[in-house]
């Protein structure tokens, strides 16, 4: 299994693996787009530069390739050189998960980040966590 950050040219084919998945996310332009390979892309996310740190979203790895620690991995490499926070918004149930990766509840957002969850709060449980450099 290979890990990369994506080039700029290259985004594309991690919106082409959300569709195949029919899954509604899509990278923005202004993401770092991190994928796992194996001789396709088997799982994806999403690496938002924000005040004062950065935002994981997207992440999505395929049925098949799941339980395989391919999101841990994942998760660990698109990371590992932030220097600042790493916030993310999940569902309860995912939060073990994240915690064991590193991430930890999270009473305090940047204001743009405190906005959107109170939106997506709206029509979905969710829960905010960071990883602290």
């Amino acid at each position: 299994m290979h890990y990369r950050a994506l080039p700029d040219p290259l985004k594309p084919l991690a919106d082409k693996f959300y569709r195949s998945q029919r899954s509604a996310m899509r990278a923005s332009a202004v993401e770092q787009v991190w994928v796992a390979e194996h001789s396709e892309i088997v799982a994806a996310l999403c690496l938002r530069t924000i005040d004062g740190g950065h935002w994981l979203t997207s992440l999505l790895v395929a049925p098949p390739q799941r339980g395989q620690g391919l999101a841990r991995q994942l998760v660990a490499q698109a990371v590992s050189d932030c220097t600042a926070p790493v916030w993310l918004f999940c569902r309860p149930e995912l939060s073990e998960f994240y915690q064991r990766l590193g991430f930890a509840p999270c009473a305090t957002l940047p204001a743009v980040l405190a906005e959107r969850l109170q939106r997506y709060q709206r029509s979905k449980n969710l829960l905010a966590l960071v990883r602290q450099p």
